[in-house]
């Protein structure tokens, strides 16, 4: 290899000593280098560009798509709890077929022995038919005896007949309601399953959305979990949460902020009374609350559908008197929020159960308690409407329920104002209140 290489070398042309010439030759090489170094530059900015414009485009399609998936929760919230009233419309009128069966059967049950005489009566009738006056003339003290007899039981053999027939079609009837209530509560219950399902899919979009800030705010949930077993009541509660926890605090001064701009709008707005006003609720890409929440009188859906098992005010069995609402739900109920808001405190809170209070802005918060599940973070604004949480089997008991001696799952709801709860009767909209029935 050495022998090969050297006449090589030996060929190669001396490069000048560029020292010795006065000036430096021109390098081709260098050129080339910084041109592709140049065209690497333009390469690299350009597709810069692109990114941005990328990453402009998702964030517009980011709140598009905040708007779109709010709409379908809102959507979805509100057929769910429609399926729900049907659900329990249908259990109730199953329950009312099954209990007139029942007390057919029962009906039928007293009068067996009556059944089983006029069987037995019509059996030896037409085994041993009595005589024919045409046919035996002769024994007519036979036939006057026989026509005595008939003439006294026949009237009562077909009061009973007719009696029997008309249960028996009754039963039958009600069999057939039995069995088409079964079939449209079946059609109903998989109805809401599937809605059910839907709902948790666009909660779990919507929450995965926020899931950088969730994990960010882990801390903050310890802190809030702390916060809960030191307090000694709600006022504490919401006062250390807003003055302690990051979140909440944020979310109180959004609150302040809504109100103050809700009240430079109101004093620039003319005044529009006597006209009828479009709902405030049906932007659904909305980042605070549409309305005042004094002025929403009227205007809020009911966060559940179900019966009222104890109206604000009542007495509450110790002395005092009830300062909520407590709504008994069926298994699995699905909650709303009742107003535009901002999480002011998520978790479990002595014998309440797993608590949710909202801060609607005024000074007013909204309490619920009861139920199994909580699907919204301290911090987050929610919309009127849009599912926060659901309601457990009942298996689980709290203090509202034990109090009342509820079997069902119960949800709590309260108002407070300034620290003290108030009434919320005027602000439920009376289209909304056949969800829940006295």
């Amino acid at each position: 290899m050495l022998v090969c290489a050297a006449p090589a070398v030996a060929q190669s042309p001396a490069r000048p000593d560029a020292s010795k010439l006065g000036t430096a030759p021109v390098d081709a090489p260098n050129i080339s280098t910084r041109q592709n170094e140049l065209r690497g530059i333009e390469d690299f900015l350009k597709a810069s560009d692109d990114q941005r414009r990328k990453l402009e485009a998702e964030i517009e399609s980011i709140r598009n798509d905040r708007a779109r998936l709010n709409k379908a929760m809102l959507d979805t919230t509100t057929r769910v709890q429609a399926a729900e009233i049907r659900v329990s419309d249908a259990e109730k009128r199953l329950d009312a077929s099954t209990g007139s069966e029942a007390a057919i059967r029962r009906s039928l049950d007293s009068r067996k022995g009556t059944i089983v005489e006029v069987l037995a009566i019509l059996q030896r009738m037409g085994r041993k038919p009595p005589p024919a006056v045409l046919a035996s003339p002769d024994d007519m003290l036979q036939a006057i005896r026989t026509s005595m007899l008939l003439g006294s039981v026949l009237p009562e053999l077909r009061s009973e007949a007719e009696i029997l027939s008309t249960d028996l079609r009754d039963l039958v009837r009600v069999r057939r309601s039995v069995a088409a209530e079964r079939d449209a509560l079946a059609t109903e219950v998989a109805s809401l399953a599937g809605e059910r399902q839907r709902i948790g899919a666009l909660v779990e979009a919507r929450q995965s959305s926020i899931g950088e800030v969730e994990r960010a705010l882990e801390a903050e949930r310890s802190r809030a979990r702390d916060l809960a077993r030191q307090a000694l009541d709600l006022k504490e509660l919401i006062t250390r949460m807003e003055s302690e926890v990051a979140a909440a605090g944020k979310a109180a001064d959004a609150a302040r902020k809504a109100d103050e701009t809700n009240r430079r709008t109101a004093a620039l707005t003319p005044d529009s009374r006597g006209r009828p006003a479009p709902s405030p609720f049906r932007d659904s890409a909305r980042l605070a609350p549409a309305v005042a929440f004094s002025d929403a009188k009227g205007l809020l859906p009911m966060p559940v559908s179900g019966t009222l098992v104890k109206k604000y005010g009542a007495p509450d069995g110790f002395g005092g008197a009830e300062k909520g609402l407590s709504i008994g739900t069926g298994p699995n109920a699905l909650v709303a929020a009742p107003t535009d808001g901002w999480i002011a405190f998520s978790g479990p809170y002595r014998t309440y159960g797993q608590l949710l209070i909202i801060n609607a802005g005024g000074g007013y918060y909204i309490v619920l308690a009861g139920m199994a599940r909580i699907n919204v973070e301290v911090g987050q604004f929610v919309l009127a409407g849009e599912p926060v949480a659901s309601m457990g089997d009942g298996s689980a008991k709290t203090a509202t329920s034990i109090a009342i001696g509820a079997t069902q799952p119960v949800l709590y709801v309260e108002f407070r104002k300034d620290g003290t709860a108030v009434d919320p009767g005027p602000w439920w909209a009376k289209s909304e209140l056949e969800k829940v029935r006295g």
